[in-house]
C-alpha cells in the first residue's frame, strides 16, 4: 500500500452502488487515503439530494477508516488539488466506459500534471451495475434491486419511491 498517497474517487453516487462500494474498498487497500469526492451535479437531475447521498456514502464507508467522504462542485481539478491527492481513481466497466475515461484522463493529465488517474476494473459481481440501471430498475418496483446496492442504500432508495 503506498501509505502517503492520498487518492479521490470522484462521482455523482445517485445512488452509490455495490460497484463504487468495491472499487473503493479496493483502493483503501492501495492508497492511505482514500477520498470519495461526491459531486454537486447542477448538470443532472439527480434522485437524491447532495446531503443525502454524502450521508449514504459516509455509513456505507464508516467501516473503512482511511476512507472519507466530502461534497465539490467545478473542476475535479481543484478537489484533487485541495486535498493534496497525487491520484485519481476511475472505473472502468466496458469499453464505451474505458472511450470516455481514456479522454478524460489526457484532460485530466494536462489540467493537473502532478496528479496520476488510475484505473479498476470492477469485480465479476459488480462491473453490470450502474447508478442509472440502480434508479431505473427500482423506479419500476424491481424488488432484485437489493442486489446491487448495500441495505443502507436500499433503505433511503425505498423510501425515496415511496414518497
Amino acid at each position: 500500500m503506498a501509505e502517503h498517497v492520498v487518492a479521490v474517487y470522484p462521482g455523482t453516487f445517485d445512488p452509490i452502488t455495490l460497484g463504487h462500494e468495491d472499487m473503493i474498498r479496493r483502493a483503501s487497500q492501495m492508497f492511505g487515503q482514500v477520498i470519495v469526492g461526491v459531486a454537486t451535479a447542477h448538470h443532472k437531475k439527480t434522485m437524491f439530494t447532495l446531503d443525502e447521498r454524502l450521508a449514504m456514502a459516509r455509513e456505507v464507508f464508516s467501516d473503512v477508516p482511511n476512507v472519507s467522504v466530502a461534497s465539490f462542485e467545478g473542476l475535479v481539478r481543484d478537489f484533487v488539488a485541495h486535498h493534496g491527492a497525487k491520484v485519481m481513481v476511475r472505473g472502468l466497466r466496458s469499453g464505451t466506459d474505458f472511450d470516455y475515461e481514456f479522454q478524460l484522463a489526457g484532460m485530466n493529465k494536462h489540467l493537473m500534471p502532478e496528479a496520476e488517474t488510475v484505473f479498476l476494473t470492477p469485480s465479476a459481481e459488480t462491473m453490470f451495475i450502474s447508478s442509472t440501471l440502480v434508479r431505473e430498475i427500482a423506479t419500476l418496483g424491481g424488488d432484485e434491486v437489493r442486489k446491487f446496492v448495500s441495505p443502507t442504500v436500499l433503505q433511503q432508495l425505498l423510501g425515496k419511491l415511496k414518497r
